[in-house]
């Protein structure tokens, strides 16, 4: 592998180091977007709106089965991210042999439970009658490709250890490519509909898993990835699941969350469904830009946390707020401006329009917060403090959105305030991790005076 792809985050300047980091993140974010937007804009244009519905209505149902176990990549990341930053290659290989063997064992679970969970779940969320069998349909054969993506998203996470996040980007950028062709092609010339769409991402989804797992075989200052070396590590999976599993439980939850809500959109009808599949898939766009300075900071506090350079976190702390609230504003600001056009592309539909602009006008103008909270979050798991943010999170912001739709909802059923739900929980969990985060560095430094 040639020099360049490996970021060393505890000498040197921050922000370009940062911005170096975060910009590939960003474009590969959004190419898996384009999966997604792919699969949406393709089914709606050419299937009609009630598959456009059927794919949209999955959407929160396929994060929370996923997520719990997603998380656990992120523990894989920091305790690489540690093991890169004291420079000790064989705790290095050992996360990652670890993790790319639990990522295996994690998919082929979820390729076999999704298949019997799938109809009971949607039906329990109240998915439309009349796009209900082609959701079903859709998410079963989702579920085939899960091995694949959940080693994709382990092997991602330990490049991401070292500072790598270039060769995520050339690897998506070549399967989206292959996602897109085989959408066309399944759907128009064969008139697939969902299942077309399906099969298209798992195909490409097995081909990035193929190609993550190469690149790890390459590493620079590393050992890289070896089939023989594959093994559990349990003190390497001890501390994974540590840090992991209360991330997992925390994205989980969310998901949980944003079930119910969906839940709630669906008694609106499909049209509303429609429309805030689009809203949501726009929204996606923003999201993944605010993910990369939370990968960022989970990646630049494990390399400084393990190289015992706090005053070194604290700044990029700041500086990663910073950078999150500009580009989060900006882009939430420009959506927001363009969202009736935006809209558009996905669905002719005057309703779907509707419903789509109506959404992202209320969330995605205060869509930094959710960048700002995730940032702050993302600092305490890269210095291994994962059960406390976790707990503040499922607090302020799981917790009073399930009340409301649980509560309130049923006896005041509005949109807006449905939708309004996303900037006021993220505005009260700040606050709080922040607060958990300064009582953190206090006791690291005590800790660091008393050693």
């Amino acid at each position: 592998m040639k020099k360049g792809h490996e970021i060393n985050f505890t000498e040197g300047s921050i922000l370009p180091k940062i911005l170096l980091f975060t910009f590939p993140l960003i474009f590969s974010g959004i190419l898996q977007l384009f999966y997604n937007a792919a699969d949406t804009v393709i089914v709606g244009r050419y299937a009609g709106k009630i598959y456009l519905a059927a794919v949209g209505a999955t959407g929160t149902f396929n994060s929370l089965i996923i997520n719990l176990f997603l998380g656990l990549s992120v523990g894989a990341n920091v305790i690489a991210s540690r093991f890169f930053g004291s420079k000790d290659p064989d705790g290095f290989s050992a996360v990652m042999h670890t993790s790319v063997l639990i990522s295996l064992i994690i998919g082929v679970f979820l390729a076999v439970f999704g298949q019997f969970i799938v109809s009971p779940v949607l039906s329990a969320m109240g998915t439309p009658n009349d796009i209900i069998m082609y959701s079903v349909k859709y998410m079963r054969i989702i579920f085939i490709g899960m091995p694949a993506t959940v080693l994709y998203n382990f092997g991602a996470s330990i490049l991401r250890a070292v500072g790598d996040t270039k060769r995520p980007l050339y690897i998506l950028s070549f399967s989206g490519i292959i996602n897109v062709v085989l959408n066309l092609f399944f759907v128009i010339k064969f008139n697939m509909n969902v299942t077309g769409v399906a099969i298209a991402t798992i195909v490409s989804q097995y081909i990035s898993a193929l190609l993550i797992l190469s690149s790890l075989s390459i590493l620079d200052e590393m050992p890289g990835f070896n089939f023989k070396k594959l093994h559990i590590n349990t003190a390497c999976l001890s501390n994974i699941v540590k840090i992991g599993l209360p991330s997992g439980i925390n994205s989980t939850v969310f998901s949980l969350s944003n079930v119910l809500i969906q839940s709630a959109v669906n008694s609106f009808g499909s049209d509303v469904v429609a429309g805030n599949s689009v809203g949501m898939s726009l929204e996606g766009f923003i999201y993944v830009a605010m993910n990369a300075y939370y990968l960022a900071i989970i990646t630049y506090a494990g390399q400084n946390h393990g190289a015992g350079k706090i005053r070194r976190l604290n700044l990029g702390l700041i500086i990663n707020i910073i950078s999150v609230t500009v580009t989060g504003f900006g882009l939430g600001m420009l959506f927001f401006i363009f969202r009736y056009t935006l809209a558009s592309i996905y669905n002719s539909d005057s309703q779907v329009i509707h419903y789509a602009a109506y959404r992202n006008s209320i969330i995605l103008p205060t869509y930094f917060l959710c960048g700002v909270m995730d940032v702050i979050v993302g600092a305490m798991r890269g210095i291994g403090k994962s059960v406390h943010p976790m707990i503040i999170s499922l607090i302020t912001v799981c917790g009073l959105r399930m009340a409301y739709v649980l509560f309130v909802f049923p006896h005041l059923r509005s949109l807006f305030l449905l939708y309004a739900s996303w900037p006021a929980t993220w505005i009260i969990c700040i606050i709080f991790q922040s607060i958990l985060y300064a009582h953190f560095i206090r006791k690291i430094k005590t800790e660091t005076v008393k050693n």
